[in-house]
């Protein structure tokens, strides 16, 4: 019960600043510069957001991080790639919590060891408040294995569709 309701406390007590506090501005134009590039040599999609806490239904609710994780994934529509090969990094301060969900056709080419030793990686940086820099080196992981995975074609003259934003997700 008490860590409910110090749960509860920590996540009312966490509000928008945090999110901007954790990533200026400019370092939120960087990170959409860092997909927007990582996307030219691959088909695949990567999408950030960044919560500062869970809205009240969910904090209500108990819901987990990653229960929070799967719904902002469906809410993006990450899923709705052609390729299936979606992949989303979701932050919740309140928590100090990463998640990562990727759609099926990815999931399934990534052992779970790497898709762990990825969300280990980013702990120290975001524990000492580097959060770009956690970000940014995710998003560069996350580039080798699509460009492995799912290069783009280079054959083709159409240009490449950008199915999804490549903005970070605020909340």
């Amino acid at each position: 019960m008490i860590d409910t309701t110090l749960r509860m406390l920590r996540h009312l007590a966490t509000g928008r600043r945090a999110v901007h506090r954790a990533l200026d501005a400019a370092a939120l134009q960087r990170l959409q510069q860092a997909i927007t590039a990582s996307e030219q040599g691959h088909d695949g999609q990567i999408r950030l957001c960044v919560e500062a806490a869970l809205p009240w239904r969910y904090l209500r609710g108990r819901a987990s991080p990653r229960e929070r994780a799967l719904a902002v994934f469906a809410k993006l529509r990450v899923w709705d790639t052609e390729r299936n090969n979606g992949v989303l990094i979701h932050l919740l301060l309140a928590d100090r919590a990463i998640e990562v969900v990727a759609d099926r056709a990815l999931h399934r080419r990534i052992a779970p060891a790497d898709w762990q030793a990825l969300v280990e990686a980013m702990r120290g940086p975001l524990h000492e408040g580097r959060h770009e820099q956690a970000l940014l080196a995710a998003v560069a992981t996350l580039d080798g294995w699509l460009r492995l995975h799912f290069p783009a074609d280079t054959r083709s003259t159409r240009a490449r569709d950008n199915e999804l934003p490549d903005q970070v997700e605020l909340g």
